[in-house]
């Protein structure tokens, strides 16, 4: 017998057709990627399909894959350096992803990433979906295909709930919506420069505000705070004797 996220795999083949760029099944999770293009048309049909009905959208965030799958990780055990160590000792030093088995289990995250990403596309749009009628959740994936200028429509028109899930995406992504009602930054302040959640955005930010006495206002100005890379503490196995002992 088949699972429930067969199932609703097996429904989006015969409603979506060859509008599907891919979909898995794993873990009990069902994740479809289409193209910017294709959006909308899907998005109606997702919700209106009897055989579908996906009613409602739960929530949508934004995605930054910049260096996603490029770097190799290993838990090591933390006496020999600690949990996730980049193999190679570092950062990559290629803008392009390593070639990936495509033998490989869908299972792997890595090898997934790159099946669903086969561009390289730096950003994408993940919307989750709750179809009451038929008990089902869906994830929709859509890449950006601009990596300057991220754009792609609006849903609002198929979900209203989107309307502040797009506002979210815009304001930490940098990602437009065409379409959209009212798309301005809904978290961060009206002069904030750049887009936090980006992965290439500063840790200590562009600007800074604070109270100028002279000026008898709130101003910006560039941020004072240096740069520092934070280590994080590491309890090693060698020291849980002492630590027993001091208990």
């Amino acid at each position: 017998m088949a699972t429930r996220a067969e199932a609703l795999v097996a429904a989006l083949q015969s409603a979506l057709g060859e509008r599907i760029v891919s979909v898995t099944a794993a873990l009990g999770e069902v994740t479809l990627v289409v193209t910017a293009e294709d959006l909308l048309s899907v998005a109606a049909i997702l919700r209106d399909a009897p055989e579908l009905k996906f009613e409602q959208l739960t929530d949508l965030c934004g995605v930054d894959y910049a260096s996603y799958g490029m770097v190799a990780w290993t838990g090591t055990p933390m006496s020999e350096g600690g949990a996730g160590v980049p193999l190679g000792g570092g950062a990559p030093e290629t803008d392009h992803a390593p070639a990936i088995d495509e033998h490989a289990p869908q299972t792997d995250p890595r090898a997934h990433g790159a099946a669903a990403n086969p561009e390289r596309r730096r950003f994408a749009v993940v919307y989750h979906l709750l179809g009451i009628a038929h008990n089902w959740r869906l994830r929709v994936r859509v890449f950006c295909p601009d990596d300057a200028f991220p754009l792609v429509d609006s849903v609002t028109g198929v979900w209203s709930s989107a309307n502040w899930y797009e506002r979210e995406a815009f304001d930490l992504y940098g990602i437009v919506f065409s379409g959209h009602p009212d798309l301005r930054r809904i978290l961060t302040d009206y002069g904030f420069v750049g887009h936090p959640f980006r992965k290439d955005f500063p840790l200590s930010g562009n600007v800074e505000m604070r109270y100028d006495p002279d000026q008898q206002r709130v101003i910006y100005q560039p941020v004072t705070i240096e740069p520092r890379e934070i280590t994080p503490r590491i309890v090693r196995v060698e020291n849980y004797a002492d630590v027993d002992k001091k208990q």
